[in-house]
């Protein structure tokens, strides 16, 4: 998902002395803390992180409150989708004016009618909301569907995504695979037509029967051309 990014930070923990037999644990706390938020300082959504101490783990800063400062690197996974960023995510509510999309199990999204492009067409079928392309009957979105959509905004402070379908690369992930299949398959059928065509042409009795047409086909083009010329 291009909305992912792995990233390697420095970062500094304060502690109170009441902490220092158990810096480890009170750091993980702290980390804990920045989970499924938008850290302005990463620019993303804290999704993990795996923290790596040194041997000097803490050391006391001057001044009035004796805190600890515990330094160390921690390797993140950051969340940060952008507009035109493709993401994926399973449908939860299919209506006649909106989609509604939950991606990574956190973060909501929406896809307003607007933003659906025309060939797909609302419909309830057995009693249940879905879309329906009109140009591919199998291409369908309903409740559970994994879609994949665009990015045309991202509200940090909420975390709410607002998408689009009208891109032609979005939709059903199951039905975009499976004609993605289709069409290497049918491109690889074609190569090995041509491949066996371009075998047979290269066959010696091929090449004279050609050759053969070939002449034929000239001396036919001569002979044309004499006769304009005599008239």
């Amino acid at each position: 998902m291009e909305a992912l990014k792995e990233c390697c930070a420095n970062i500094v923990v304060y502690l109170h002395p009441s902490k220092a037999k158990k810096v480890e644990a009170s750091v993980y706390r702290q980390l804990s803390s920045l989970l499924f938020k938008f850290n302005e300082s990463l620019d993303g959504v804290v999704l993990t992180y795996e923290p790596k101490f040194s041997s000097n783990l803490a050391k006391i800063l001057p001044g009035i409150h004796p805190y600890f400062g515990v330094r160390f690197e921690a390797k993140l996974l950051l969340f940060h989708p952008k507009p035109d960023m493709l993401l994926e995510g399973e449908v939860v509510k299919v209506g006649q004016q909106s989609i509604h999309i939950i991606v990574l199990g956190f973060s909501s999204a929406v896809i307003a009618d607007e933003d659906i492009r025309e060939d797909f067409k609302y419909k309830i079928k057995h009693g249940k909301e879905v879309f329906v392309s009109r140009s591919h009957k199998k291409h369908r979105i309903k409740v559970g569907t994994t879609l994949r959509f665009s990015v045309k905004n991202f509200d940090e402070e909420i975390l709410h995504i607002c998408g689009s379908l009208v891109p032609s690369n979005t939709g059903s992930i199951q039905w975009l695979e499976t004609k993605a299949e289709e069409s290497q398959a049918y491109s690889i059928t074609e190569k090995r037509i041509g491949n066996k065509r371009a075998a047979e042409l290269l066959e010696p009795a091929n090449i004279v029967s050609y050759r053969k047409k070939l002449k034929s086909e000239n001396h036919i083009k001569k002979s044309r051309r004499s006769k304009s010329r005599d008239s």
